[in-house]
């Protein structure tokens, strides 16, 4: 990004990469890397900052500078000084041992594209440098604006296993790929989540990052922190250790709502149903809920629990319901009782296809790219169609029978359902 830099040398005569250090250790773990990205070890030179700022007053700028802040007395103050004599667009990487979120503002709102603490890992700067390299190379985000109205929506599974972040990265890869919008897929199962997984992405540190320390989110954070799918699509997913729980007030997860919808045209948020109990305003400002059903007992009362709970917390939300891994027959419970039980139709029928899946799974691709010619490409385009239509005939529509009758009344079609269960398994036996 580094927006900040000015100057005036040709880039053509650009180096892929430039270090100035202070100590023997970091070049030691620089010069290795270096190399792992085909630059000239020789690059890594002494002398910190102040070195950068006389070297590059008299020699172009590289690509990506990494600046050693240890031995300056003003970090500000010096970077700015660097800027006067960095091309414009040079990524700018520093890192140094003052471990002060103020001054991490500071430095990125000068234009540097991280930070890192002293000491850090190969891997967080072998991290470091790949997000310069997507910052170089790939196109920006939502860049010169758009005519094209934001959609967010959340993708939200009544049960585990219904196949909830199977559709939300089939609906972000059609998002983009059909719609032609440049997309995000928000992942917020930390631990969990299969968001990078199932397109074959490693998923970075950014969302552990934004949660230890929401006051780093701003829209250069989202830029670092996305990693690229595609043109159109990127994901911010992570995989957490176990080990390590992500404590939260939510503050994090809202931030990063609002900066995607700044810098996508639509995005799409897998919101594990637990949150909904948790951080009950991550729905508050979603344009979308998708709520993913199967036909059985335990995902019909759950749907209906859900369903409720979107009526009192997210009134503005356009809810479509989406049934997967349907058969075609032997169904634990018709789709006729099914909508009888939650009171309103279900919008869109994905059928079970465990060959496709399988597929898409083999190839790290999402369910609606990998099954193109399938019959299951239909639902999936219908389901995009019915997200990003906007207007109150077509949340109508979807909301159906919604808007009449209540918990208890659908608690009570549930229990009626649950009672013809013993009676129809009698007839069958019969």
């Amino acid at each position: 990004m580094n927006a900040p830099f000015h100057g005036s040398r040709a880039a053509g005569l650009r180096d892929p990469f430039t270090a100035f250090v202070c100590d023997e250790a970091t070049a030691d773990m620089l010069r290795p890397i270096a190399v792992e990205h085909g630059w000239s070890p020789e690059k890594v030179n002494k002398g910190g900052l102040r070195n950068a700022v006389q070297t590059l007053s008299v020699s172009a700028s590289p690509c990506i500078l990494f600046v050693d802040l240890s031995e300056s007395g003003d970090p500000l103050s010096d970077i700015n000084a660097l800027a006067e004599v960095c091309e414009p667009g040079t990524v700018v990487i520093a890192a140094g041992q003052v471990n002060d979120v103020r001054l991490y503002r500071d430095l990125v709102a000068s234009g540097i594209q991280d930070y890192l603490l002293k000491p850090f890992s190969p891997d967080q700067l072998r991290d470091a440098f790949a997000n310069a390299q997507l910052t170089i190379s790939g196109p920006r985000m939502n860049e010169g604006g758009s005519d094209k109205p934001n959609v967010a929506a959340a993708v939200i599974g009544v049960r585990g296993g219904v196949g909830a972040s199977t559709i939300a990265s089939s609906l972000a890869w059609l998002m983009g790929d059909k719609a032609g919008r440049s997309t995000a897929l928000l992942d917020l199962d930390v631990h969990f989540g299969t968001g990078a997984l199932g397109l074959d992405l490693e998923p970075g540190r950014g969302l552990t990052d934004a949660i230890e320390n929401p006051s780093r989110i701003d829209g250069l954070f989202i830029e670092r922190a996305m990693v690229r799918a595609n043109d159109k699509l990127c994901v911010l997913s992570a995989e957490a250790p176990i080990n390590q729980p992500m404590l939260s007030d939510g503050s994090a997860y809202f931030q990063l709502q609002e900066e995607i919808r700044h810098a996508f045209e639509g995005a799409v948020i897998d919101l594990p149903r637990h949150m909904l109990v948790q951080f009950p305003h991550l729905a508050g400002d979603v344009q979308v809920v998708i709520v993913v059903v199967e036909f059985t007992l335990a995902a019909t009362r759950d749907a209906i629990r859900v369903l409720s709970w979107l009526k009192a917390n997210a009134p503005q939300a356009k809810v479509i319901v989406v049934a997967n891994k349907c058969l075609p027959a032997g169904q634990e419970v018709t789709r006729k009782d099914f909508e009888h039980s939650i009171e309103r139709k279900v919008d869109v029928v994905l059928p079970f296809d465990a060959k496709a899946a399988t597929q898409a799974a083999k190839l790290g691709q999402p369910l609606a790219k990998a099954t193109k010619s399938t019959k299951i490409s239909q639902p999936l385009n219908q389901l995009l169609t019915q997200t990003l239509e906007q207007g109150p005939e077509e949340e109508a529509a979807a909301t159906g029978k919604s808007g009449s009758g209540s918990l208890l009344g659908r608690l009570g079609n549930f229990k009626s359902l649950v009672a013809k269960k013993p009676k129809e398994a009698s007839a069958q036996a019969a």
